[in-house]
């Protein structure tokens, strides 16, 4: 008996992933990918977005990947490190996680995200990647590498690729989904 395609959530970050977003073009391509849809995109709050991600899992059959972005990889280390039970933790075959925010840099939208800061540094209890852009101003790659190296993550990077997101030009992301295939995700 083969092992089941795992179901694949995906975790946007603040303000939500639009029409031309790599996330958004995955899921329109594949049934077993589906949104976490967070309960305010424009005003996060860590405690907030860590249920919801939780009650996603918990209706998720196992097992589960997660494909973040942004304030979704955050989501993913707080929901892991503080909210999720063994049983949770237990469903989860991976996660790919990019373009990892800084919640002390410059840019970071404090205003809006309440709860996120400081980062847990705490080992992720399964398999992950960090895929990071030498060019991010949400995200450098020291900070990356550190979230990396802590989390337990291969870390990824792609060069010059901006927030790694709809402006960044990369259409469907065959790279990015052939990361998440090497998880367990669904194939290309």
């Amino acid at each position: 008996m083969s092992e089941p395609t795992p179901a694949v959530l995906v975790l946007p970050g603040y303000m939500n992933s639009g029409d031309g977003h790599w996330q958004t073009l995955w899921e329109a391509q594949s049934p077993a990918l589906s949104r976490v849809q967070m309960p305010d995109w424009d005003h996060p709050v860590r405690d907030a977005w860590c249920r919801t991600l939780d009650a996603a899992v918990a209706a998720a059959r196992a097992p589960v990947l997660f494909a973040a972005h942004s304030l979704g990889c955050l989501t993913v280390a707080f929901w892991a490190s503080q909210y999720a039970s063994a049983e949770q933790l237990a469903k989860v075959a991976g996660a790919l996680l990019v373009a990892v925010p800084d919640p002390d840099g410059a840019h970071f939208p404090r205003d809006d995200i309440r709860g996120f800061a400081p980062v847990p540094h705490t080992r992720l209890p399964f398999e992950s990647i960090v895929v990071a852009s030498s060019d991010d101003p949400y995200g450098g790659v020291p900070f990356s590498q550190r979230c990396a190296n802590a989390w337990g993550s291969k870390w990824i990077g792609v060069g010059p690729r901006g927030h790694i997101n709809a402006d960044s030009g990369l259409g469907e992301w065959e790279e990015g989904r052939g990361w998440l295939a090497s998880l367990g995700g669904p194939a290309r």
